[in-house]
């Protein structure tokens, strides 16, 4: 225990004041941490009890049954960077992560049991998710067990396959990362484009393995993930001038899909036939409301609204208002029901944050819905959270016209029940979020 200054408590003016100056402070230290190892190892002082306060990992270090009597505590799997921000939000609730350290501090505040540091780290990785970096995160997602994290990425790389795929991340994901990607039915992209980049991956494996990138290496490290790839997807000319070029498949193999492409019916292949979500065109939004006011409360009743459309679409997800009173978040469940038979066709359980502007915020569903045209449909969002703006001047018909000068119209009907008073004229559920 190191020798203190005299009377520094006095300039102290509340608990926390005093904790936070004891912050990597010899100041009646009574551990020291050694982190890291070889070059790198730095010493760290601390205090057992405000440990044990924060992290019942540390109060079982120091005061249960895997106690220890050492003052001084080796930490070689630990990074210095992150468990410096570990000891800094103990003693002063601060987060202070960036994208250098984010996951290194994630993995040290699972180890020793500090949920909201945890919980702060996957809030910063969600807000700075984008297609370049969500295979990355979804192998650091999978590999720390945050599975809320990883159908993020997913969701993400679902939208945005190609941009995602092509992404240097890519091919540094492990072997079962490719596999839970390329058996998904929603990824969108041309299965020839997969095929290829999966190929670049292959490559890549073999280079780490430090063999040869063969034809035979490159599928014996794809192994049973070439099974996913739906050959049977390609049209013949994608398959004739790419697939069977690169030796990948066997002759037997080629032969069958070769068969499978110019003959009736068709033979079995090894290979699923099932159509991925291809979705097409740019992401779109029909508004069904002229004016935004303020205020729109909640009490654990569905906003509900009736739809149709003029022609098939693919529904994503919904726009949906926010607070009136600056920055805050709600917890929502949206759903897309099939009027007639009341069955849910899409269901997401999720959160939004909003800014406190009247701006719509984006809710997306897991996998995109199929909606037919001139078939009714219920859309209905249940949110958990303060009062927040809403529509006006709503129209029962709102046409919506594509890039293509394409028309699309949509028809908004009242949902008779319990809908929070929303309507075709007021209420929420402002924005479609939909493909073509």
């Amino acid at each position: 225990m190191s020798s203190s200054p005299y009377n520094w408590q006095s300039e102290k003016t509340s608990v926390q004041d005093a904790i936070s100056f004891l912050f990597n402070n010899e100041i009646v230290s009574d551990v020291h941490f050694m982190v890291g190892k070889g070059t790198q190892r730095r010493r760290i002082p601390a205090h057992k009890f405000i440990l044990a306060v924060r992290s019942a990992v540390f109060d079982a270090m120091f005061n249960g049954g895997m106690s220890t009597e050492s003052d001084e505590v080796e930490l070689p799997d630990v990074e210095y960077s992150a468990f410096h921000s570990l000891l800094r939000f103990i003693y002063t609730d601060e987060v202070q992560i960036g994208p250098e350290t984010v996951m290194t501090t994630l993995y040290t505040a699972k180890k020793y049991a500090v949920p909201t540091l945890e919980n702060a780290c996957v809030d910063f990785l969600k807000k700075n998710l984008s297609p370049d970096n969500a295979f990355m995160l979804l192998s650091q997602a999978r590999l720390f067990d945050e599975p809320q994290l990883a159908d993020l990425c997913l969701e993400c790389i679902d939208k945005n396959t190609a941009e995602a795929i092509a992404a240097e991340g890519f091919t540094d994901i492990d072997f079962e990362t490719l596999c839970v990607v390329l058996q998904r039915d929603t990824l969108s992209i041309r299965e020839s484009l997969l095929f290829a980049e999966a190929l670049r991956w292959a490559e890549h494996e073999c280079q780490r393995r430090r063999i040869p990138s063969t034809p035979e290496n490159k599928r014996n490290v794809l192994s049973r993930a070439l099974y996913m790839i739906r050959f049977p997807l390609m049209t013949i000319e994608e398959f004739a001038a790419g697939v069977a070029q690169f030796g990948i498949l066997t002759d037997r193999e080629a032969v069958s899909l070769f068969l499978y492409f110019t003959v009736n019916p068709k033979p079995e292949v090894n290979f699923l036939d099932k159509p991925r979500c291809c979705l097409t065109g740019k992401e779109k939004a029909v508004c069904r409301f002229q004016k935004v006011e303020s205020r729109w409360g909640y009490s654990g009743t569905s906003d509900r609204i009736r739809f149709t459309c003029s022609r098939k679409i693919f529904v994503v997800g919904f726009g949906l208002y926010g607070s009136m009173y600056g920055p805050s978040d709600y917890q929502v469940t949206i759903q897309v029901i099939a009027t007639e038979t009341g069955k849910i066709l899409g269901h997401n359980e999720t959160a939004f944050s909003s800014d406190g502007s009247d701006s719509t915020f984006r809710v997306m569903f897991k996998e995109p819905i199929e909606i037919q045209a001139g078939v009714s449909y219920t859309a209905s969002a249940t949110l958990k959270g303060p009062d927040s703006h809403y529509g006006t001047s709503g129209g029962k018909k709102v046409v919506f016209e594509t890039e293509q000068k394409e028309k699309i119209t949509f028809q908004f009907s009242y949902a008779t029940g319990n809908n929070n008073g929303t309507s075709i004229e007021d209420g929420q559920l402002p924005e479609l979020i939909f493909y073509t």
